[in-house]
């Protein structure tokens, strides 16, 4: 049976195995010499009801092109609220009012994927290596892991490097993240460290190697989308799982499922999902966005649109000091009296305070911040705010941590505009 033949599993999949012909019977477009097509008039109504409104420029689209709004109603499937930013891969992130719970919800957690996930992912036949510089190279399915080691369930922050990018100007490339690429799930798991010590790590073990499932964007079986890693110090600490729960069920398929790394306070780049191999090496890893400008700032300040050179570039290790209001949402019309709320954390220290702003900056209120559930969990904060009349108000927050550093108004430009730590600030409408 040829690819063409085999039934696909998804209105994106037809259109992968063959844009013309899923093109021709689903909206009964044919191609003309520019490769832009003309849709029929049932192909039209068709395309129109899939994203719940006309489109004036239909005979602009080419040829086994999937609408946006399409895409996201097949890729984030078992997701609620996110926005969509890209489809190939796959990345949405979540608005800031709806990561108001104290435990981000699975359907609530943001999506950053580099490559093409797996479409077998079977828990019961999944293995994981542990090899390069150890005494003994394990190979352990999700049972094994299960029964062998510590089970261990922690609430844990995942956080984008690039979250924040959509406010650099000039503009960095990449996904243009504003708030949401950030969550705080509880990950049900076993500690790496556990499973690195039981595989005797050597005393020339100087960084992680990771691995995953998923594929190039090319479709070359040879490429790896991401293989990145951390220093060894990292890896042996605490907080570090190797999971296969999330919220107490099976992660989702967007999040790594059936096994990944969970890695606090660092770019979540770090936390490889689909995980299938973890390699110890005796020099920094260099698999694909570990070197060039990948996850890295220049090592100085720079002026907006400098060109940096590639060897200037350091590897970010510990995220900012951060935090982000949940409620109420940006644009909202409230009372002259109502609770503001959000989270806040710091890498791998914690928030010691957090103060907000309704008078642009002028004068600041200590809000009340509760103490992480765990070591690498965000930190809940609440404020009761009464406003002196009607009128437009900004909340500002800024956060300080346990080493003194306090969210910026605003931070330096870079290049790749990774680790946008300045305050979150939303506009109300104060009747």
């Amino acid at each position: 049976m040829s690819d063409q033949d085999q039934k696909p599993r998804s209105l994106r999949e037809f259109f992968a195995q063959d844009p013309e012909r899923a093109d021709r019977e689903f909206f009964g477009r044919v191609a003309n010499p520019d490769r832009r097509g003309f849709l029929r008039n049932t192909g039209l109504a068709t395309m129109a009801a899939m994203v719940g409104t006309s489109i004036p420029f239909h005979r602009n689209m080419p040829i086994g092109f999937v609408p946006a709004a399409m895409a996201q109603e097949d890729v984030l499937v078992g997701k609620d609220g996110l926005t969509l930013l890209n489809d190939r891969p796959v990345n949405a992130e979540t608005p800031p009012e709806l990561l108001d719970d104290a435990i981000t919800p699975t359907n609530r957690h943001f999506i950053r994927n580099n490559g093409i996930p797996p479409e077998e992912v079977d828990a019961a036949s999944w293995t994981l290596t542990i090899d390069g510089f150890v005494d003994t190279p394990l190979e352990l399915s999700i049972q094994d892991l299960r029964d062998q080691f510590e089970v261990v369930t922690m609430a844990l922050t995942l956080e984008c490097g690039g979250n924040g990018r959509a406010a650099f100007d000039p503009p960095a490339k990449g996904n243009q993240w504003t708030y949401g690429a950030v969550g705080c799930s509880e990950w049900t798991g076993v500690r790496l460290k556990d499973v690195l010590e039981k595989a005797g790590v050597q005393s020339n073990v100087v960084y992680t190697a990771h691995y995953g499932a998923d594929t190039h964007l090319s479709g070359d079986p040879e490429k790896l989308p991401i293989s990145r890693g951390m220093p060894i110090a990292k890896a042996m600490t605490d907080n570090i799982l190797i999971a296969f729960e999330m919220n107490g069920a099976e992660l989702h398929p967007m999040n790594g499922a059936p096994l990944r790394l969970v890695v606090p306070g660092w770019p979540a780049s770090t936390a490889q999902k689909w995980l299938t191999r973890i390699e110890l090496r005796d020099v920094v890893h260099d698999g694909p966005k570990m070197t060039g400008t990948a996850y890295r700032l220049p090592n100085r300040p720079v002026a907006p649109g400098e060109k940096v050179e590639t060897e200037d570039f350091v590897i970010i290790e510990r995220m900012p000091v951060k935090s982000l209001i949940t409620h109420p949402a940006n644009g909202a019309e409230i009372g002259t009296e109502t609770e503001v709320r959000g989270h806040a954390w710091s890498g791998d220290r914690t928030v010691e305070a957090l103060e907000i702003s309704i008078d642009f900056g002028t004068t600041w209120q200590a809000a009340e911040l509760d103490a992480p559930v765990n070591s690498g969990a965000w930190q809940n904060w609440r404020a009761q705010v009464t406003f002196p009349q009607a009128g437009y108000y900004e909340v500002w927050a800024r956060a300080k941590d346990s080493a003194g550093e306090m969210q910026p108004f605003a931070i330096d430009w870079n290049p790749k505009g990774y680790l946008n730590n300045t305050m979150h600030r939303v506009g109300l409408r104060v009747s």
